[in-house]
């Protein structure tokens, strides 16, 4: 399928790895000029090397903190007015809420809700002039179905998933599309942290909880972070304009609702 996205600029965060990378990957795929961001510049540059080669795009990379104003400028250095915005950025980590500070509160906050608010603000009013833009946010399906020992992501990617429902309304008029992509269990680096946390509380093996996790999908196994790469970029194409401020779950059917 033609996504209707050749000639088309992406900026892509957090995609030396993982979620963001599949996403970089599958945009590559369908034709767009690609920037992707990352803290490790090593990690970064081989993986736009490799993307490159896989997809023959064009692509660039902007190492920095993308959860700072330094790592934000950096990235619109490179790609200053990109058609397309993938938000991304790594959740904050897992506990019990009486043992986290408030600093560990303003750092879940400044990632995963200041961050592409910031994001979004920097890029949306030249996509409202050329009358095109897609913008996909990567949150959680916590923001459906709440985790007990994830209360910083639960709370941030929320508070995101409230700010997106108004502004995805109010600019869908000019062709500019906002959408939320919420994953559920997939085979990244993110996954197996969560599992590590959980083998040690629990004294079981990091294999065992994640062969636990796997059987108790419908799915009986965790995503592959390819899949999650070819949503993204379907809700960046030319097909997408008529889904308006949605959140898409992708988690193996684990949440059992009909909303």
């Amino acid at each position: 399928m033609d996504l209707g996205l050749h000639a088309r600029t992406a900026l892509v965060c957090a995609a030396s790895a993982g979620l963001g990378r599949a996403s970089a990957q599958a945009l590559a795929q369908a034709g767009v000029a690609v920037t992707i961001t990352g803290r490790n510049e090593e990690k970064l540059a081989i993986a736009a090397k490799e993307i490159a080669a896989a997809t023959g795009a064009k692509i660039s990379y902007a190492a920095g903190d993308i959860t700072t104003p330094e790592g934000r400028a950096a990235a619109l250095s490179v790609c200053p007015s990109p058609d397309i915005l993938v938000n991304n950025a790594g959740g904050p980590p897992a506990g019990d809420f009486r043992d986290f500070s408030e600093q560990d509160w303003q750092e879940a906050l400044n990632g995963n809700l200041l961050t592409p608010i910031a994001l979004i603000k920097a890029v949306i009013d030249p996509m409202i002039e050329r009358k095109w833009g897609r913008i996909v946010n990567i949150t959680s399906g916590s923001v459906k179905a709440p985790i007990p020992h994830l209360g910083l992501s639960n709370t941030a990617r929320t508070g995101l998933t409230g700010f997106i429902a108004g502004l995805s309304r109010q600019v869908a008029q000019h062709n500019v599309i906002i959408n939320n992509l919420l994953p559920g269990a997939f085979d990244t680096d993110r996954l197996q942290k969560l599992a590590k946390v959980e083998a040690e509380k629990s004294g079981k093996s990091l294999e065992e909880v994640v062969r636990a996790r796997a059987a108790g999908l419908p799915t009986r196994r965790v995503g592959q972070p390819e899949e999650f790469g070819a949503m993204c970029a379907f809700l960046c194409s030319q097909y997408a304009g008529y889904i308006v401020g949605q959140n898409i779950l992708m988690d193996g059917g684990n949440i059992n609702s009909t909303l």
